[in-house]
């Protein structure tokens, strides 16, 4: 397999987009990658969506952005993975380069979530859960969550507040991110205080859908030469039950310690090695699960990291560099690819405010549905 670069990168502000289509959402963050990358074709197009169909009426969106894009003949194709759709379109980019199948192919994750009603939104968002034995039963994606976070709490004596320092941090970082839907420095206090959504979730824990694209152009790496390399040096993907209640512990996320492993092994690095990591904050529980899943903590203790400050700039193992979902905002079938943009970003230096220093490997995990399909991917700057 030959080792593949990211030649690319492209993304749009996360928002409500009333003036914009679906097409141009995805088409703005593609135009935008293929002119970081300088070029103006590549030999396949594979696009991330997750609601497209029920939400926008629009399938067949491999076709439906190539039209758009003047990718004209050109291989195309959708892939959905839940809100992990994103990285799962990547992955399997980076497959088609690495085989030597193809020379070059453009990643799109986009999603356009706010043309409907709330209500329609939290149905079509359920449709990640298991059909007959979570949803038909009455519970929602976000009460699958807060089940998951008050068992937690229970068994590990920790209370709501201790979750505060995830979305503090998140918001605090997405002040310097031009693209993060939010821009608003939050509090313990002002988290204490925020509306409940499903207990113990409040507002605060949960992130913001909106509309959004991010794009990448990935090529085998010898041929990136004016640029800073930056390549992919590990990739995996592993699923769980689909359904919470089916899984031996609810509270540990078995697809993300196996893609991680997987990951780890493939780029030949540990949970030492890395000097940040973006993870799948949709909601705070989900932070701490993936911290200690991913070798950064022992169960039950990943909340430290956000107590003692480690997860921070200049912490110990620094997490949503950009805001996370919970500030940039969770357009879910993008949600993955900004977040490998977002690591480019760091690799290369481009993250002013909140760069890490000496950022030389990044990790990405991007998770489908309440853990049921998770895919890390772990990038290296060669420079």
């Amino acid at each position: 397999m030959r080792k593949v670069a990211i030649l690319g990168i492209g993304q749009t502000k996360i928002g409500e987009h009333w003036e914009k289509s679906l097409r141009e959402i995805g088409g703005d963050a593609a135009f935008a990658a293929m002119q970081d990358a300088g070029i103006e074709k590549v030999d396949s197009l594979f696009v991330g969506n997750m609601l497209s169909p029920i939400v926008s009426g629009q399938n067949q969106l491999g076709t439906f952005f190539a039209d758009w894009i003047g990718l004209w003949k050109q291989e195309a194709v959708k892939i959905e993975a839940a809100c992990g759709s994103g990285a799962a379109a990547f992955r399997a980019a980076l497959m088609a380069v690495a085989s030597g199948d193809v020379e070059s192919a453009l990643v799109v994750g986009v999603e356009k979530m706010t043309d409907k009603a709330g209500r329609d939104v939290t149905a079509a968002l359920a449709t990640a859960a298991d059909a007959d034995y979570e949803v038909e039963q009455g519970v929602s994606f976000v009460g699958i969550n807060a089940l998951v976070m008050r068992r937690y709490m229970h068994e590990f004596g920790w209370k709501h507040e201790h979750f505060a320092p995830f979305s503090i941090n998140a918001h605090a970082n997405a002040m310097h991110n031009p693209y993060a839907r939010l821009h608003e420095k939050i509090t313990v206090e002002k988290f204490e205080k925020s509306a409940m959504v499903a207990t113990p979730i409040n507002l605060l824990d949960a992130s913001p859908i909106g509309d959004g694209a991010a794009a990448a152009v990935i090529v085998p790496a010898e041929k990136v030469t004016k640029k800073q390399r930056i390549t992919v040096a590990g990739s995996a993907s592993a699923t769980d039950t689909i359904a919470v209640h089916s899984r031996k512990d609810p509270m540990f996320l078995q697809a993300a310690y196996l893609s991680a492993k997987q990951a780890y092994e493939m780029a030949g690095v540990s949970p030492t090695d890395i000097d940040f990591f973006e993870l799948h904050d949709a909601f705070s529980i989900m932070s701490t699960l993936s911290l200690e899943a991913c070798g950064f903590a022992e169960r039950g203790q990943g909340i430290r990291l956000g107590l003692d400050n480690e997860i921070s700039i200049g912490g110990r193992i620094p997490v949503c560099t950009r805001g996370g979902l919970k500030a940039r905002g969770h357009p879910v079938g993008a949600t993955g690819m900004y977040q490998i943009v977002e690591v480019v970003q760091q690799l290369r230096g481009e993250c002013d405010k909140t760069q890490v220093d000496g950022a030389r490997i990044g990790i990405a995990q991007n998770i489908g549905g309440s853990g049921a399909t998770i895919l890390t991917h772990i990038l290296k700057s060669d420079v």
